[in-house]
């Protein structure tokens, strides 16, 4: 019994035992002015062992920041890097003319939007035209002339090329270009081509190739096949633009 005493005093007094603190000596050192001279003197102090776990602590805090900062860094790189991607696949230019790909004005189909400035109420503007067929495709579509520019516009085409209302949308398209250029469009089915050059002839017709062809001064035949007045009225806008961006340039 008296064993049995004495083993658990020994183990009480081994659970009062304290576990070494660790401390390290911090000295700094002050300049100061003594009867108008300066003296060294040393202050040391003892740090214990919970200031150097907060001195560590507070480097490992610091680590971890600059991760987290890198992580969000990389991320907003990543984010921008994406987004350029998009925004250079979304646009082109074709002929001198910028063009942006647009699938969510119309639903279930793709526009291809380009813009004009134009002077609104007495204020630079940029207005807009969306084409429903790709510019870049033009180039296998033949355009023998180039344009001229006048202040009128003789406009006619054959009644059956409605096309399923895609003629009166390209017959409309190429009249707001022209207006919003300051071209006076008109039909006029008795006009035909001037040859002395005072205003534009456009004549829309059916042919067995979708093609553009100048005949005079400023006289086009839009020739379209298989219905195709989209793509036919449209290359022709398009040249249109490439004149006007190249005169506007100079």
């Amino acid at each position: 019994m008296a064993k049995d005493k004495k083993e658990s005093g020994k183990k009480k007094a081994a659970r009062k035992e304290k576990t070494p603190v660790v401390k390290e000596e911090v000295c700094e050192v002050f300049d100061v002015e003594r009867n108008g001279k300066e003296q060294e003197i040393k202050s040391c102090g003892i740090e214990s062992e919970k200031d150097i776990a907060s001195k560590e602590q507070l480097k490992k805090e610091k680590k971890t920041l600059w991760i987290i900062l890198a992580v969000v860094l990389g991320l907003a790189a990543m984010f921008f890097a994406v987004y350029f991607i998009m925004v250079s696949q979304n646009n082109f230019e074709y002929k001198g003319v910028k063009f942006t790909i647009d699938k969510t004005d119309l639903v279930g189909k793709t526009l291809y939007k380009t813009s004009l400035p134009v002077t609104y109420n007495g204020s630079l503007a940029n207005y807009n035209f969306y084409l429903r067929t790709d510019p870049r495709t033009f180039d296998t579509m033949a355009f023998n002339g180039s344009i001229s520019l006048l202040k009128n516009m003789v406009l006619n085409t054959t009644n059956n090329l409605n096309c399923g209302g895609s003629g009166v949308i390209a017959v409309a398209n190429v009249v707001n270009l022209y207006s919003v250029l300051g071209v006076k469009v008109i039909k006029d089915e008795n006009a035909s081509c001037d040859l002395q050059g005072r205003y534009m002839y456009l004549n829309i017709q059916e042919a067995n190739e979708t093609k553009i062809v100048q005949f005079g001064p400023s006289c086009y035949d839009v020739y379209v096949n298989n219905c195709e007045i989209l793509p036919a009225t449209e290359k022709f806008m398009v040249e249109t633009l490439a004149y006007v961006n190249s005169v506007m340039s100079k």
